[in-house]
């Protein structure tokens, strides 16, 4: 397969370090713009887990010219829309507005991103959404089955704590904590302004130029090396499902085997017609939900499986799962091959439709590789992925030490020793 594209990302860094990257995208109205910052959980330090995700909260709270309320409306006034996320590895402030307010979203990203002020009456209103958000998430087994899984992968490591933070940690965070945060970690070569649609790149680079001359210097930092352990961790919960996650380390976002991984999983839980689905769901009736996932950081992964079942289908479940993740360490059939490959490229360029996706794309790219993000190349390393090299890897992921997180009716689960000797190799 053949990409043919008239333009292609431009990416230009600043003298400071900033890095900008766009990608016109000829025919739109609009434009998908934001700042990828290359910080997130694992960047903490233990004590203030949960600094990350509250910084994103509080960065919508008001500049020393724009309140709360000034953000949201100079945005929406507009008819734009704006919104933030945080991850292990990355946080993102963005926005889709028409083309012709991108000096508009570049201001007010530019000053929430710089100016931010966190008022003391902010701080302590934002801490009892976040917890009312913590706790939300402990009221939902099958996000908080997540939580006990990253901790139980990598104990004692950011890498593996709550995105949200601890209730404890985020009742003790304080201004100043935050606001350190954002000085040590927001500087111009930890952030990458990125758009995609109706944008032109020499005019974007000259108002970035302008908006962001302020921001302070660089400080160097580096996450510690990820340091996978697994094991075994069961919360007995009155439920009317048990949820549980099992998985394996596998390979990092930079290593040559991501798109293998993710052929894998697509194979063995991404989609009705994979494995797990047919066999545990539509074979057996054991769950209404399965799959499989593949999760890259810059130095380490997981490839796991999530299910939900019944307290009377748990003890059936976990045989069938190892006797399917065993089966494609030997035996996959070309056809399943070319499917997961076909769904893998589809999934991108049906993606890449979307205005936000190419900005989120091409400003990960940038934060984790450092060069732009060329859609051919990675249809060319999907399509060179064979079946060899997916049951290499399937032998190398099954036979790890595996994690195991569950929370509900658990009687009937298998020991952790009965689910090492089903993936004995």
């Amino acid at each position: 397969m053949h990409i043919h594209s008239k333009s292609s990302p431009r990416l230009t860094t600043l003298p400071n370090g900033i890095r900008v990257i766009s990608d016109h995208v000829p025919g739109m109205h609009s434009v998908a713009i934001g700042i990828w910052a290359g910080v997130g959980t694992r960047f903490e330090d233990m004590v203030h887990n949960g600094a990350a995700h509250m910084v994103e909260h509080m960065l919508f709270k008001g500049t020393a010219k724009r309140n709360a309320l000034d953000i949201a409306q100079s945005i929406e006034d507009v008819g734009g829309h704006m919104n933030a996320y945080t991850s292990r590895e990355i946080t993102s402030y963005h926005m889709h507005m028409l083309k012709d307010d991108i000096g508009l979203a570049l201001d007010v990203l530019s000053d929430m991103y710089i100016n931010s002020v966190m008022p003391e009456d902010e701080v302590e209103r934002e801490r009892q959404v976040i917890l009312q958000e913590i706790g939300m998430c402990h009221d939902t087994p099958d996000d908080l089955v997540f939580d006990n899984y990253y901790e139980t992968a990598y104990p004692g490591q950011t890498l593996g704590a709550p995105i949200l933070g601890s209730a404890n940690h985020v009742q003790n965070m304080r201004r100043d904590d935050l606001m350190g945060f954002v000085q040590k970690f927001y500087t111009p070569r930890n952030t990458v302004i990125s758009a995609a649609g109706h944008v032109d790149h020499d005019a974007l680079v000259e108002k970035v130029s302008e908006v962001f001359a302020s921001l302070p210097h660089d400080q160097d930092y580096h996450p510690k090396s990820a340091n996978y352990q697994g094991g075994d961790f069961r919360l007995v919960k009155e439920l009317e499902q048990a949820h549980f996650i099992l998985g394996f380390q596998s390979c990092s976002r930079l290593g040559r085997d991501h798109y293998t991984a993710q052929a894998l999983s697509t194979i063995l839980g991404g989609g009705m017609s994979s494995r797990l689905f047919q066999e545990v769901r539509e074979k057996r009736g054991l769950v209404y939900s399965i799959f499989s996932f593949q999760s890259g950081y810059q130095d380490d992964g997981q490839f796991g499986i999530y299910a939900g079942t019944g307290p009377e289908s748990l003890s059936e479940i976990i045989p069938v799962i190892a006797d399917e993740c065993m089966k494609v360490t030997h035996d996959i059939s070309d056809e399943e091959v070319m499917r997961a490959k076909t769904q893998l490229k589809s999934n991108l360029l049906i993606g890449r439709e979307s205005m936000m996706t190419r900005a989120d794309q091409h400003a990960k790219h940038v934060v984790f590789r450092g060069g732009d993000f060329d859609v051919q190349s990675v249809i060319d390393e999907v399509d060179a992925i064979d079946k060899k090299a997916l049951q290499t890897l399937a032998v190398q992921i099954f036979s790890g030490k595996p994690t195991l997180t569950a929370i509900g009716p658990l009687s009937g689960l298998a020991s952790y020793e009965d689910i090492q000797h089903r993936f004995s190799l």
